[in-house]
C-alpha cells in the first residue's frame, strides 16, 4: 500500500492549523507588538513615546512637534 499521500495530507493539515493558530495571535496582539516597536523605534531616534487611545495607535513626537 501507498501511505505518501496519508501522510502528505497529515503534513499539510498541521501547517494549516499552525497558521490559523499564528493569524489568530497576530490578530489579538498585533496592536500590542506594533506599539512594542514603535517605543523601541522612538527610543533608537531619541524622540519621546506617546501611547495611544488603543493598542496599535502609538506614535512618536519629535521635539520640533512638542
Amino acid at each position: 500500500m501507498n501511505n505518501k499521500g496519508q501522510a502528505l495530507t497529515e503534513y499539510l493539515l498541521i501547517v494549516v492549523l499552525i497558521s490559523f493558530i499564528v493569524v489568530g495571535l497576530v490578530n489579538v496582539f498585533g496592536g500590542y507588538l506594533q506599539d512594542k516597536m514603535t517605543e523601541f523605534s522612538c527610543n533608537i531616534l531619541g524622540h519621546e513615546y506617546k501611547a495611544g487611545e488603543k493598542p496599535g495607535t502609538a506614535e512618536c513626537v519629535s521635539e520640533y512637534e512638542r
